[in-house]
């Protein structure tokens, strides 16, 4: 068989595109890469998906320049974008990760539809997004308008920084995005516009603009003062920051164990590994009698749920409330519970920012909800009112009132307010249970007693006693027992009790998840 006119010559300068493009940006800012203790792209990619996975799409993507006969190939850079299709614990995921070694993650450097057809790849196949960003992003720079030869009107259809696709695949498939370096403009927006978002404490900032633009407007930072985790977690733009790239890796992976590929699918169920009918002694002493004492909620998650599979997110942020996923008997469910020991559980509104957006990502994902309740309701104060805390708390009662997932209330403690009152949805019935140690009312008897029966008790011969007489006598009515003759709480439980029964109930309400998109989208 004649070979004359076989594509090897062809072949092999493909290959030799490929091997150039590897190199990245060469080995000198490979090196400076680890100097300064990050990976680089391909490594972060290698090190995230199942061994030998990364189908690479798009590899010899970048900028050449050829010799006068514009055959040759003189000089090549790669673009600084690496994106393809692998496995994440055997499951197909679709991975981008920017590439800092070529012009430092410039804009400039990139090609903007290798941002974008990850996004729309994810949708279409409906497999999870994992985007690893460092540097500023798909978007524009101030040196654009010279390689362009003209300004850019951000904007329409042709000019879209792609954050519409981000906003699309956010009500769609899964997305993680992790910080991994500094992180700025458009790549900051990309890091936002995910339903988990990571940064490493000591390598990672993330900002709007970084330290050079912020001085020239009077405020001089380093890249930490204005960005690092510290910053960006208790702010809420970031939910975790970890120590190592590597933890980063593998809390992406554990992230995604909860949920489905895409919203057509649901979450799948581990091998049980756990006594569904385990009962925790501990739990019975696990609320004071004396209300003026707090306790450790996180301790009774981790009583209640199957060992060691509580992932908590968003801690830094919103600390009122505690976040997270959990399984019971195997099953995924969303974990939400107020925290006695950040203002006694009441929703101010970076907690209810933080309900919000969990209950629509359990709703998006159809997750049933545990809900561990202690809220004395809306914060009250100058900081709540300046921080518009009733227009945040009432966005969380909507989300809450909207869901249609199955939900499961478990009343640990106090249940007040507007806010105790959205402990579950008002639309379709619940189970839900109390414990004894549960207390509840339109508000709080301590400190409202003085002020309701004030007269009376400054006419009493001796106001003291009266007021405690008055309080012992209303102490009584609110026992959780009187509500249960009226059954306006359908069960009061031994606290032992309560894990078999979530997973009771996480078998029960498993065949009601439904697959499909949510009628309302979640948003970034």
């Amino acid at each position: 068989m004649d070979q004359s006119n076989g594509w090897e010559p062809e072949l092999l300068e493909l290959r030799e595109r490929q091997r150039i493009a590897r190199q990245m940006g060469g080995p000198e800012r490979i090196a400076r890469q680890h100097a300064a203790g990050k990976l680089t792209v391909r490594e972060r990619i290698d090190t995230l998906l199942d061994p030998g996975t990364f189908l690479e799409i798009g590899s010899i993507a970048g900028k050449a320049t050829y010799d006068a006969s514009q055959k040759t190939m003189v000089d090549f850079m790669p673009a600084n974008g690496v994106f393809g299709r692998g496995t994440v614990d055997d499951r197909p995921v679709v991975v981008f990760g920017d590439d800092f070694t070529v012009r430092g993650g410039s804009a400039d450097a990139s090609i903007k539809h290798k941002y974008q057809m990850p996004e729309m790849m994810a949708g279409e196949f409906r497999i999870p997004l994992i985007r690893i960003i460092e540097g500023s992003g798909g978007g524009g720079s101030v040196k654009t308008i010279e390689t362009t030869g003209h300004a850019n009107l951000p904007g329409g259809v042709g000019q879209s920084s792609g954050l519409w696709l981000c906003a699309q695949n956010m009500g769609r498939v899964p997305v993680v995005a992790m910080g991994l370096g500094s992180v700025a403009g458009l790549g900051a927006a990309r890091l936002a516009a995910s339903h988990y978002a990571l940064m490493v404490k000591d390598t990672s900032a993330v900002f709007t603009a970084g330290p050079p633009v912020v001085e020239r407007l009077g405020e001089k930072r380093t890249k930490m003062e204005l960005g690092g985790h510290a910053v960006q977690v208790k702010a809420g733009t970031i939910d975790d920051a970890v120590d190592t790239e590597e933890e980063a890796f593998a809390r992406v992976r554990r992230f995604l164990s909860y949920l489905p590929s895409s919203v057509w699918d649901l979450p799948p169920r581990a091998i049980p590994t756990d006594d569904p009918n385990r009962r925790e002694e501990s739990l019975i002493h696990a609320i004071p009698k004396s209300s003026r004492k707090a306790y450790s909620m996180r301790k009774i998650i981790d009583s209640l749920v199957d060992r060691d599979s509580f992932m908590e997110l968003s801690k830094g942020f919103g600390r009122a409330i505690i976040t997270g996923f959990a399984r019971l008997d195997g099953w995924p469910v969303a974990i939400l519970a107020g925290d006695p020991l950040y203002g006694g559980g009441a929703w101010g509104a970076a907690a209810s920012r933080k309900i919000t957006r969990f209950v629509d990502l359990a709703q998006t994902f159809h997750l049933p909800v545990v809900h561990l309740v202690d809220c004395f309701g809306f914060a009250v104060g100058l900081e709540a009112e300046s921080t518009a805390t009733m227009r945040h708390a009432v966005t969380a009662v909507s989300a809450i009132h909207q869901s249609t997932v199955p939900w499961c209330p478990i009343i640990i403690r106090n249940v007040f307010g507007v806010g105790g009152g959205a402990h579950l949805p008002h639309t379709h019935p619940c189970i839900r249970y109390a414990w004894p140690s549960g207390s509840w009312g339109s508000l709080p008897l301590e400190g409202g007693v003085e002020a309701a029966y004030r007269a009376e008790i400054a006419a009493a011969a001796d106001p003291a006693a009266k007021l405690k007489e008055i309080d012992e006598r209303l102490q009584a009515l609110r026992s959780p027992f009187r509500s249960a003759e009226a059954f306006l709480i359908e069960e009061i439980i031994d606290p032992r009790d309560t894990r078999p029964l979530l997973c009771e109930w996480a078998n029960l309400v498993a065949p009601l998840r439904t697959p499909g998109q949510s009628f309302f989208t979640m948003r970034p």
